[in-house]
């Protein structure tokens, strides 16, 4: 079993690669490797309230541990108390901890 941190930078508005973005890391999950998504700046986009983000559920649903940076959160006006189920606010010290612990990470 192998370990990955995916860094999303990007919203699924903004660009389809996202889409096949959480299509690779649910795939991997489901192959039984550990996996963290890791969004930051416009990458937390689909974490709002009421947003359309069928590819964000499908990694909860999936297994994959999704976590938003939390200063991206806050520059975009996010609630962390009104994050989907299955999604974390965190501190950017996390992604530094998973490179340092030996992940494969996939900047995106």
């Amino acid at each position: 079993m192998a370990k990955y941190l995916f860094i999303q930078t990007r919203d699924p508005y903004e660009s389809r690669q996202v889409d096949q973005d959480y299509e690779l890391a649910a795939g991997l999950a489901g192959a039984g490797n550990e996996v963290t998504m890791f969004l930051v700046q416009n990458g937390v986009l689909p974490t709002r309230r009421g947003a359309q983000a069928p590819g964000l559920q499908q990694l909860i649903h999936t297994g994959v541990q999704v976590l938003c940076d939390e200063f991206s959160l806050r520059e975009r006006g996010i609630a962390t108390n009104a994050l989907p189920v299955g999604v974390q606010a965190t501190a950017l010290d996390v992604v530094v901890d998973q490179l340092a612990e030996g992940r494969k990470a996939i900047w995106l």
